[in-house]
C-alpha cells in the first residue's frame, strides 16, 4: 500500500527518469535534419483562413497588444453591457473576440466549427469554461449542474467524428469548493494520505477523512463521485486532461487526481494531469508523479504547460509574507519547461503505453525542441504518446505547421453563450498578457498573407503594417 503525503520530495531522493520502468529505452535513430518549415517563418499556413478571419485576427491582436486595455477589459466590458444591454453587447461580441477564441454556443455551432478544424489537421480539445475561486463557492445544486454540463462534453468529444482520440479539459474546482481544495492542501502538507483511501471514497464507500468536520467530509464525497461519473463516461472513450489551477489548491488536486489515475489509468491513459511550469517546484512534482506512477502501477498523462497564473501568486505570495512560488525571469521558466519535456520525452520513449505527454505551448523553440528530441528517439510524429496543444485563436501558425508535418495537434476549444464564456475570455486575456503582447510574429505573418491576397506591398502609411 502506497502512502503519499505532499507529492513534494526533494530533488536529490528522487530516481533518474531511466530507473523508473524496467523495460530497456527505445533504440535511438540518428537524428535527420529537422523540417525547414519547424522554423515556422512562413505565412502559407494562414492560406486556409478567409478574409474575414485574416481582418478579425489581425484585429482582436490587435486590441490584445495594450496592456491597459487587456488589464481593465473585464470592467470596460461590464460598462459596455449595462449601456447597450445584454442581448446588444452580445451582438456585437459574437463577431469579434468570441469568434476568435470561442468555437460556438450550441451544438450546431460547435460542430460547424470542429468540422473544420479536422479538415485542417487539428483536433478539436473540448473546454467547459467553468472554475471556481474562493468566495464565489456555489453549493451542491450548482457543482451538480456542473456535473451534466461536462458530462455534456464528454458525450459531444466522443460521438462526433472530428478526431481521433478525443480529448476535454476539466476544471476540479467547478466540482469542489476550492475552499475545501485549500483546507485539504493544508491537511497534506501536515499528515499521510493514502491514495487506495480516495480510490475506495471514488467507489462509493463513506470514508472519514481525518481534519475534516462533518459537512466538510459529505461535500467532499459528494465532489468525488461527481468526478467519479466523469471519468466512467469518459473511459475507453475520451481523454480528461485535469486542468492545474492556483497553488493554494494545487496539491489537493493533484492528489484527487493521482486517485483517480491510480482507478482508472491501469489499462490506458485517460486521466491526466497538468504541470505548470512556471513553479520552482514544477520539476519535483513531475518526477514524483512519475514514482508513484511507476510504484502503483498506473499510467500518467501530463499536460506540460508554462503556466498562467503568475500576476496573481507573485502578488499572493508578497501579502502572505511566503517567497515567490514563480521562477525570477522567463529563461528560468523556460529552462523548467524544456527540463521537464526532456525528462517526459525520456520516459514515453521508454514506455508509450504507460506514460503520454501534451506539449501544451505557443513557445517555437520549445516546439522545435520537442520534435527534435522525438527525432533523436526514434519516435513517430503521429504515435499517439505525444502530441501538442495551443489556444484555439492564437498560435495558428504553429498549430498548422505541425499538422501539415505529420505531428498530432490539438487546439483547447471553451464553448458556452458569449454570457458564460465572458469571464473565461475576459481571464484568458489577462492571465496570457505576456502571450498576447508577444505575438507580433504571427500578427506580421497574418499581415503578410493579407498582403499577398490583396495585392498590397508592406508600407509605413498601411495600417496593418502597425
Amino acid at each position: 500500500m502506497m502512502a503519499v503525503t505532499r507529492l513534494r520530495p526533494s530533488l536529490a531522493r528522487l530516481p533518474s527518469p531511466r530507473l523508473l520502468g524496467t523495460g530497456a529505452s527505445r533504440t535511438a535513430k540518428r537524428p535527420e535534419r529537422l523540417s525547414a518549415a519547424l522554423s515556422f517563418q512562413e505565412p502559407g499556413a494562414f492560406r486556409v483562413k478567409s478574409l474575414g478571419e485574416l481582418l478579425r485576427a489581425l484585429a482582436v491582436f490587435r486590441l490584445c497588444s495594450y496592456p491597459a486595455l487587456v488589464n481593465n477589459c473585464g470592467k470596460l466590458m461590464s460598462v459596455a453591457r449595462a449601456l447597450v444591454g445584454r442581448r446588444l453587447f452580445s451582438l456585437m461580441l459574437r463577431p469579434t473576440v468570441y469568434a476568435q477564441f470561442v468555437a460556438g454556443e450550441d451544438e450546431g455551432e460547435i460542430s460547424q466549427s470542429m468540422q473544420k478544424m479536422s479538415s485542417l489537421g487539428l483536433r478539436p480539445m473540448l473546454a467547459v469554461p467553468i472554475e471556481e475561486d474562493l468566495g464565489a463557492t456555489s453549493g451542491e445544486k450548482t457543482y451538480d449542474e456542473n456535473l451534466e454540463a461536462m458530462l455534456e462534453c464528454v458525450r459531444m468529444s466522443h460521438s462526433n467524428a472530428w478526431s481521433k482520440e478525443p480529448m476535454m479539459q476539466l476544471k476540479m474546482t467547478a466540482l469542489l469548493s476550492p475552499e475545501l481544495c485549500v483546507k485539504l492542501t493544508t491537511l497534506i502538507g501536515q499528515r499521510t494520505l493514502n491514495l487506495n483511501l480516495l480510490v475506495r471514497a471514488l467507489d462509493g464507500e463513506p470514508i472519514q477523512f481525518p481534519g475534516l468536520n462533518e459537512s466538510e467530509v459529505a461535500h467532499f464525497l459528494c465532489g468525488l463521485q461527481r468526478l467519479n461519473k466523469i471519468a466512467e463516461a469518459s473511459i475507453n472513450k475520451v481523454r480528461v486532461l485535469v486542468d492545474a489551477e492556483y497553488t493554494y489548491v494545487n496539491p489537493a488536486l493533484s492528489l484527487v487526481t493521482m486517485a483517480m489515475m491510480k482507478k482508472f489509468n491501469q489499462d490506458g491513459v485517460w486521466i491526466w494531469n497538468t504541470y505548470q511550469c512556471y513553479l520552482k517546484e514544477s520539476r519535483s512534482l513531475l518526477l514524483e508523479a512519475l514514482r508513484v506512477s511507476n510504484d502503483e502501477g498506473f499510467g500518467l498523462g501530463v499536460k506540460l504547460v508554462r503556466g498562467a497564473y503568475m500576476d496573481k501568486e507573485r502578488k499572493l505570495a508578497e501579502k502572505e509574507g511566503r517567497p515567490d512560488p514563480v521562477h525570477r525571469c522567463w529563461e528560468d521558466t523556460n529552462d523548467s519547461y524544456n527540463g521537464s519535456l526532456d525528462v517526459m520525452l525520456e520516459a514515453v520513449s521508454q514506455k508509450p503505453e504507460r506514460y503520454r505527454i501534451i506539449v501544451a505551448t505557443h513557445n517555437e523553440d520549445s516546439v522545435r525542441r520537442a520534435a527534435r528530441r522525438m527525432e533523436e528517439l526514434g519516435m513517430d510524429n503521429d504515435g499517439g504518446a505525444v502530441c501538442f496543444g495551443q489556444l484555439l485563436g492564437m498560435c495558428d501558425h504553429v498549430s498548422l505547421t505541425l499538422a501539415k508535418e505529420g505531428y498530432a495537434v490539438y487546439k483547447s476549444v471553451p464553448y458556452g453563450s458569449v454570457e458564460d464564456t465572458l469571464p473565461y475570455l475576459v481571464r484568458r486575456a489577462q492571465e496570457n498578457q505576456t502571450v498576447l503582447q508577444g505575438i507580433r510574429k504571427e500578427r506580421e505573418l497574418l499581415r503578410r498573407e493579407l498582403h499577398r491576397r490583396l495585392g498590397l506591398r508592406a508600407t509605413e502609411g498601411n495600417p496593418f503594417t502597425r
